[in-house]
C-alpha cells in the first residue's frame, strides 16, 4: 500500500514536509481574509448599537488599511532584523489581540483603535509570509507556494461571510470578530514550530543552520550546497532604494509602474464589494438574512475564481488575463448600476443584481486580484527590488483605504447607481492603462526584464 509496483512509495515525506510547512506559514493569508471580511456582516448589527455617522462608519472599516499601511512598512526591517519567523510570530500575536480587542469594543473609537492593530498584523502578514513561502519553497514549486498566500486569503474571506451569516442569526457582530480569534492562536502556535528561512540565517552568517535546514528540506545534499551558494550570491547583490530612485530614471519608472498597478487594483472596485456587499444587497432590498447568505456565496465564488488564475496566468500570459478581468469588472459594474437605477423591486432583477456581484468578483480574482502583485515583483530590478515592492504594498493599502473610506460618502452624494458607473468608467480606463503601460511578462526571466528596463526601452515592450 502506497507503492506504485517498483517498491517506491506515492509518499515523499520532504514534499509533505513543506506542503505543511507551507500551509502554516499561508495561514496569514487566511487571518488576513478573515479580517478583511468579517466586517461587511458586522456594520448594521454594529451601527444599531452604537450609531456611527457615515464617516465613523467608514473608519470603522478603513482603520485595517491604515493599520495595514503602518505594518508593510515596518514589515521589511522587522523581517530582516528579527527574521521572517519572529516577524510572523510577531503578526500572529497582533491578530490575537486585535480580533479579541474588537470582539470586546466599548465604544466607536475602541472599534477603530483595534481594527488598527488588526491592520498591523495584516500588513506584516502581507509582506513576510510570501517572503518566507518563496525562501522555504524549492525552485519547482515556489510559483505554487506564493499562490498558495492569495489562495487562502480568499478562503478566509469566504470564511469570515459564512461566521457572519451564522452570528447574524444570534444578532452578534462581538461573535464575528471574535471568531478570527480561534485561527490567529492556531496560527500563532503553529509559526512556533516552522524552521527559520535558510536566506535569512545566511544573511546573519549561520551557515551551518542554513544548510541543516536545506538538507532537511530537500534531501539532497548537492542541491543544499548548490541553493545555499546561490543565496551567497543573491546578497552580494546590495539593496538601494532612495538613492537609487533618485539617481536611476528607469528604476523610477518600475516603481511608478508598480504604483499604478496597485492603484488599479483597489479603485476596480473589488474591497467596496468585500466589505460593503450587504449595504449594496440592501439597497437592492433583500431582507438581511438574504444579504449574508448571498454575501458568501459571493465569498465563495471570489475563492473558487482564484483556481482560475493561477492555472491561467502562465498559458494565457499577464496580458489578456487583465484585459478579460478588466472588461468583466466594467461591464458587471455598469450592468449593476442600471439595475440600481431601475430600483430592482422585483425579485428577479435582485437575484440578476447578485450574479452581476458574483461574476464581478470573479473578473477581480482572476486577473487583478493576483496578477498585480505577479507584475509587481516582476519588474522591479533585483537591487531595488526591496524598495519597489514595499512602495508597493503600501498603495496598494493606501489605495484600499481610500476606496474604503469614500464609498459610503459617494453613496450619499451620488446615489447608488451613479456610485457604480463610477466604478466602470474606471475600469474601462484600466484597459487603456493596460495596453498602454503594462509588459506582457510570461515566460520572461527577471534578467531580461532588468536588462530591458535599465536599458530604457517602454514599459509595455519590456516584456514580448
Amino acid at each position: 500500500m502506497g507503492d506504485d509496483g517498483d517498491g517506491t512509495s506515492f509518499f515523499d515525506p520532504t514534499k509533505f514536509k513543506i506542503l505543511v510547512i507551507g500551509i502554516v506559514a499561508a495561514l496569514g493569508g487566511l487571518m488576513s481574509g478573515i479580517d478583511i471580511g468579517v466586517v461587511s456582516g458586522a456594520l448594521d448589527l454594529f451601527s444599531r448599537e452604537f450609531h456611527p455617522s457615515t464617516i465613523a462608519l467608514s473608519w470603522v472599516v478603513s482603520a485595517m488599511m491604515a493599520g495595514a499601511a503602518l505594518g508593510s512598512i515596518s514589515a521589511s526591517k522587522l523581517a530582516q532584523k528579527v527574521g521572517r519567523k519572529r516577524a510572523l510570530i510577531c503578526g500572529a500575536g497582533v491578530f490575537v489581540v486585535g480580533a479579541l480587542g474588537c470582539s470586546l469594543s466599548w465604544s466607536i473609537p475602541s472599534m477603530i483603535s483595534f481594527r488598527v492593530v488588526m491592520g498591523y498584523a495584516v500588513g506584516l502578514s502581507a509582506f513576510t509570509a510570501p517572503l518566507y513561502l518563496s525562501e522555504i519553497a524549492s525552485e519547482e514549486s515556489r510559483g505554487a507556494m506564493i499562490s498558495t498566500y492569495q489562495l487562502m486569503l480568499t478562503i478566509g474571506i469566504f470564511a469570515a461571510f459564512l461566521a457572519d451569516t451564522y452570528f447574524s442569526y444570534r444578532g452578534s457582530w462581538r461573535g464575528m470578530f471574535g471568531f478570527a480569534a480561534a485561527p490567529a492562536v492556531m496560527f500563532f502556535i503553529g509559526v512556533l514550530f516552522l524552521p527559520y528561512s535558510p536566506h535569512w540565517l545566511v544573511m546573519k552568517g549561520r551557515h551551518r543552520e542554513a544548510r541543516r535546514i536545506l538538507l532537511d528540506l530537500r534531501n539532497d545534499p548537492l542541491e543544499a550546497a548548490k541553493e545555499i551558494q546561490a543565496i551567497r550570491q543573491q546578497l552580494e547583490t546590495k539593496q538601494e532604494g532612495w538613492s537609487l530612485l533618485r539617481r536611476n530614471s528607469n528604476f523610477r519608472r518600475s516603481v511608478l509602474l508598480g504604483v499604478v498597478l496597485q492603484a488599479m487594483q483597489q479603485l476596480a472596485g473589488i474591497n467596496i464589494v468585500m466589505f460593503y456587499a450587504p449595504k449594496i444587497l440592501q439597497a437592492a432590498h433583500f431582507d438581511s438574512h438574504a444579504q449574508m447568505w448571498c454575501t458568501a456565496i459571493i465569498g465563495l465564488v471570489n475563492m473558487l475564481a482564484t483556481f482560475v488564475a493561477i492555472g491561467l496566468v502562465d498559458r494565457w500570459g499577464r496580458k489578456p488575463i487583465l484585459y478579460v478581468g478588466f472588461s468583466v469588472m466594467a461591464l458587471t459594474m455598469g450592468a449593476l448600476a442600471g439595475l440600481l437605477h431601475e430600483g430592482m423591486a422585483e425579485q428577479a432583477s435582485q437575484m440578476i443584481a447578485v450574479f452581476v456581484l458574483m461574476v464581478f468578483c470573479a473578473g477581480h480574482a482572476m486577473s487583478a486580484g493576483p496578477l498585480m502583485w505577479v507584475l509587481c515583483a516582476e519588474i522591479q530590478p533585483i537591487q531595488g527590488r526591496n524598495f519597489g515592492m514595499s512602495v508597493s504594498t503600501l498603495t496598494n493599502w493606501l489605495a484600499n483605504m481610500g476606496v474604503s473610506v469614500s464609498f459610503l460618502p459617494l453613496m450619499e452624494m451620488f446615489g447608488a447607481s451613479g456610485t457604480f458607473w463610477l466604478l466602470a468608467v474606471l475600469n474601462f480606463i484600466f484597459i487603456g492603462l493596460t495596453f498602454l503601460y503594462v509588459p506582457e511578462t510570461k515566460g520572461m526571466s527577471l534578467a531580461t526584464i532588468e536588462e530591458r528596463l535599465m536599458s530604457g526601452v517602454k514599459l509595455r515592450k519590456l516584456g514580448r
